[in-house]
């Protein structure tokens, strides 16, 4: 109902698995590690466990999207009930194999040659078995003599068991030790965070709108729904899908902390057996609205004008005058406070107010390089120059190392971490100051910063027209993410993936030369979502 009138090409909450609305929180990004470790080290034996409505089954999806078809073999069950045989027979069926015979010998006989096959050609062969918590014992164990086939140098299947926290437990049982001493990786998928929340529902926005936000939820509003959802997409779908409904109702594009309760108890009202509301809590809620009002009204009378002073009546003291500002600092000043640090120690403080920021581990002070692009690599990140004003830097919404030139030809670090008012937050502190305003930085700041930012795929840095390969897949799903490509991801750099760069450059203010530098890939990172680059202005990934 609500598509149209926000201009939505899909729903933004559908509750189905979409790997093209895929947000990968902090959490979902070591599941994708770990899954990615395992197939390619080729464990044998992966394990992603997670509660009801975590994103396993839309994590896996993505997963197998993303393997290359020209490497991979991929197989996924979604059948938990099956018996042994049944299993067997399903697997054949989605690999094309034989799979009509009710032998199992038959059908394993099947399965190796096909195994044998693809292993010659130097292919992996990936079954994915979901709701594994809903298997018996039996048909685990089945499992596990079909990962005996292999070679004597590797394993010639690669199994991915996802489920409920009951798998953990279900392995755990004396007859399956076999198997759970064979399963060499394993993960527990936890629920996002308030920040990760926040993004998640910007995310989802940002894709179903195109790349554009036709409608915000407010801070209050994300609050509201993370309480109630505890993190978990499912319900944080099911709340923000009600309060569209509502905007839409009342003709907003934004959705208030009121709208976002209101959704909640139509979702609880619906739920009610999974989420009833005990009667002390209910009575409690009930007093903390009544004091809520209460405090509303007071604040409200608070605001308004005082009466006409009636005669005879004490007139009230005025409002005494707020204290004086102490004066800016001038650059004199912080330039004298910088070089009483000696140089290496203020760049690793300022470093690791950076690397702080990506919640990175710290950098030693001992055995440092010097070398900025260097110290940033040890830590799996690309430094990236960045020359012009705090408006350049701001474009960027990442938090930045600024670099001090000295009288004496040597240089100092100042670390931006937040960007707020006109104010910025600084490390290390100048002067007894940790926060300058734009005009004390533009007194001793001659224009020259450095960004640190993650190549979450590998994409080659300059990857240009006619390239073929695995970054070029990546690149085109960043470029359809952000809204400026839309075809379906092939892997070859052609005129449209060019023409999505230079569009994108040009939206950006950079010079749109249709290839993907470093700038453009911090960039694009960004704005394409479900990554975690911390903002400078406001929260987490901010894109702002």
């Amino acid at each position: 109902m609500y598509r149209d009138h926000f201009g939505f090409t899909e729903q933004p909450f559908a509750l189905t698995p979409n790997p093209d609305f895929l947000f990968l929180s902090t959490h979902h990004q070591e599941g994708f590690a770990h899954l990615l470790y395992g197939i390619d080290t080729h464990a044998g034996f992966i394990e992603l466990t997670g509660e009801v409505g975590t994103g396993k089954t839309t994590l896996i999806r993505t997963f197998l999207n993303q393997l290359d078809p020209a490497t991979h073999r991929t197989a996924l069950i979604f059948n938990p009930t099956l018996s042994s045989l049944g299993l067997l027979q399903g697997i054949n069926r989605e690999f094309g194999l034989p799979c009509a015979s009710s032998e199992r010998g038959e059908l394993l006989e099947a399965l190796n040659r096909f195994l044998l096959e693809e292993s010659s050609a130097g292919r992996t062969v990936v079954l994915v078995i979901d709701e594994a918590q809903n298997l018996s014992a039996e048909v685990l164990e089945h499992i596990r003599l079909i990962s005996n086939l292999e070679t004597e140098r590797d394993k010639l299947i690669q199994i991915v068991l996802v489920g409920q926290p009951e798998l953990k437990r279900l392995l755990a049982l004396e007859e399956l030790r076999q198997l759970n001493q064979r399963i060499t990786v394993r993960y527990h998928l936890e629920p996002m965070g308030c920040d990760d929340t926040r993004e998640y529902i910007r995310h989802r926005i940002r894709v179903a709108g195109g790349g554009r936000e036709p409608v915000a939820f407010t801070l209050g509003a994300v609050k509201k729904i993370y309480r109630f959802s505890k993190g978990l997409p499912r319900l944080i779908n099911a709340v923000c899908d009600r309060a569209l409904l509502l905007a839409y109702t009342r003709d907003s594009r934004e959705i208030t902390a009121s709208m976002a309760a209101e959704a909640i108890i139509d979702v609880r009202q619906e739920e009610g057996r999974r989420f009833p509301i005990p009667r002390k809590t209910l009575q409690f809620l009930t007093l903390v609205a009544a004091i809520s009002i209460g405090v509303t009204l007071f604040n409200r009378a608070d605001k308004e004008p005082p009466p006409p002073a009636v005669a005879g009546e004490a007139t009230p003291a005025p409002t005494p005058a707020p204290a004086p500002q102490p004066p800016p600092l001038t650059g004199d000043a912080v330039r004298k406070s910088l070089v009483a640090t000696a140089a290496g120690d203020n760049l690793v403080t300022a470093a690791n107010a950076l690397l702080g920021a990506w919640q990175a581990p710290a950098i030693d002070r001992a055995g440092h390089s010097d070398d900025i692009r260097t110290l940033a690599a040890r830590r799996g990140f690309t430094a990236t120059e960045i020359k012009g004003s705090l408006d350049d830097i701001l474009r960027f919404d990442a938090p930045v190392l600024l670099q001090v030139e000295l009288p004496d030809g040597t240089s100092r670090f100042l670390t931006l971490t937040a960007a707020s008012n006109g104010s910025f937050t600084v490390v290390p502190a100048v002067a007894g100051k940790d926060s300058l305003s734009r005009g004390e930085i533009e007194a001793f700041w001659e224009g020259r910063a450095w960004m640190f930012w993650k190549n979450f795929h590998g994409i080659p840095l300059r990857t240009r027209p006619g390239s073929k390969g695995k970054g070029v897949k990546p690149l085109q799903e960043l470029l359809k993410g952000a809204g400026f490509y839309d075809e379906k991801p092939t892997g070859d750099f052609d005129a449209a993936t060019e023409e999505g760069i230079r569009r994108f450059q040009q939206s950006e203010g950079l010079q749109p030369d249709g290839k993907a530098g470093e700038k453009t890939l911090a960039l694009l990172y960004r704005r394409a979502g479900g990554f975690f680059p911390p903002g400078l202005t406001g929260a987490k990934g901010s894109t702002q």
